[in-house]
């Protein structure tokens, strides 16, 4: 299982004097290099990675096109809107795999560079043409009045960091079961990253029954990131412990085999 594993959400940042940020962004990360986390992927024993635009690179590509280009073992999922420039047919053959959006709750959440909802669906059939799916950042607090529009889009949907889910509303929180209900639909997919949602839980084993009861909603529908280099969190989080606790909760090899290398063959082979 372990040499055909896939860490399905990732960032790469510069080398600086070659990929330089955009001038207008919403934060200034340290560099995070191609092979620092190939070393990474050797580390925790996959051999498989997803790269995520960031948007401090706002339209620039350049960074991630070229890893794609050189690394076949790694795919992509670029951040676009209607009208850019970068054209969406040809990138399923680069390596890309999907596009990402963002929606979430709350003043100041949604970063320069990122892409909106409304971008999402005005994109969508041109992503339905080339092959591609949509992933969204979002959380549970926003999640129930987009879900009736999810559901009518043309492509899959992928959503990051567990559906932003609130550990202090536990998993009767009804934003929650409107996650839950998406993924047994089977057309939504949850990556399980639960960390950032477990920031200030003096215990993240808090986090345990968030995914027991995704993988009770539907196992097929779930990958697992590491979320490398963790931006913006301090202190920064051990990937290999990340992984260690997917497997705990998964509670069976069988399952994690499952979040680890069959599902994401399935989406991003």
């Amino acid at each position: 299982m372990a040499a055909a594993g896939w860490d399905c959400h990732a960032h790469l940042f510069g080398p600086y004097a070659r990929f330089p940020l955009a001038p207008e962004r919403s934060y200034t990360p340290p560099e995070a290099i191609e092979s620092a986390y190939l070393a990474l992927l050797s580390r925790l024993g996959l051999g498989h990675g997803v790269l995520v635009h960031p948007s401090a690179y706002g339209k620039d590509h350049a960074l991630l096109l070229h890893a794609l280009a050189v690394q076949p073992a790694l795919r992509g999922v670029v951040v676009v809107q209607p009208g850019d420039s970068l054209a969406l047919a040809g990138l399923r053959e680069r390596g890309v795999r999907g596009a990402r959006f963002s929606h979430r709750s709350g003043p100041g959440t949604n970063f320069a560079g990122s892409t909106s909802f409304d971008d999402l669906c005005e994109l969508a059939p041109a992503l339905a043409d080339a092959g591609l799916h949509a992933e969204l950042w979002t959380d549970c607090k926003a999640l129930p009045a987009i879900a009736p529009q999810l559901l009518k889009l043309p492509i899959p949907i992928v959503i990051d960091h567990m559906g932003g889910f609130d550990v202090n509303a536990g998993v009767d929180d009804a934003g929650f079961h409107t996650l839950l209900d998406l993924l047994a639909t089977g057309k939504v997919w949850v990556k399980l990253c639960a960390y950032r949602n477990l920031l200030g839980s003096p215990d993240w084993d808090a986090g345990r029954p968030f995914q027991q009861k995704m993988i009770e909603a539907n196992l097929e529908r779930l990958v697992w990131g590491s979320d490398w280099p963790h931006l913006r969190v301090t202190p920064a989080p051990d990937a290999s412990q990340l992984l260690a606790m997917l497997k705990d909760w998964a509670g069976s090899e069988a399952v994690a085999a499952r979040v680890l290398r069959i599902n994401p063959e399935s989406l991003y082979r």
